[in-house]
């Protein structure tokens, strides 16, 4: 089995499921830790609808989705922050394909893209839980860095040089 990473329209049926995916996992992560409880479901929805991924859409952020053997199995997304930084996105793999070295691939193809839009800097926030996704962050050279946002769910915040 081999990857591939290309780009995806952010409202494509695949972007979709994968956006449905990566939500209720983080979602249903969040809540477990400090409700001890799975996400709604209207609130899911209501959330997901909230956020349908324009911002990650030509000319000023792109999103990309990577597939395993040739089946759906991740997305990650940048979009333009500002004139030289893009911030990165809803990196995500379904989890039967974690450790294949498909995320490491995602977020290169992503900081990729960052620079075809015209950055020099990549930033990212993340949640404390969220300690895979943090781990591979300071594995791609990522550091932590100031709060950049007033996401209330956001805990850490990194940033990478593309120069």
């Amino acid at each position: 089995m081999n990857w591939t990473v290309a780009p995806e329209p952010y409202d494509s049926p695949v972007a979709a499921a994968l956006w449905r995916s990566y939500y209720t996992e983080v979602s249903d992560r969040w809540y477990l830790l400090h409700e001890g409880r799975r996400t709604d479901p209207e609130e899911l929805e209501r959330e997901i609808a909230a956020q349908p991924g324009a911002d990650l859409a030509p000319p000023c952020g792109q999103l990309l989705v990577a597939r395993y053997g040739g089946e759906p199995a991740g997305t990650a997304g940048v979009r333009l922050y500002d004139g030289t930084t893009a911030e990165l996105k809803r990196v995500f793999l379904h989890r039967s394909k974690r450790g294949r070295g498909g995320a490491p691939l995602l977020v290169r193809a992503a900081e990729d893209a960052a620079r075809t839009l015209g950055a020099a800097r990549v930033i990212l926030d993340t949640r404390g839980d969220l300690v895979e996704a943090r781990a591979l962050y300071a594995r791609l050279g990522y550091t932590e860095t100031e709060r950049y946002n007033d996401d209330k769910y956001a805990e850490h915040w990194f940033a990478k040089s593309l120069i």
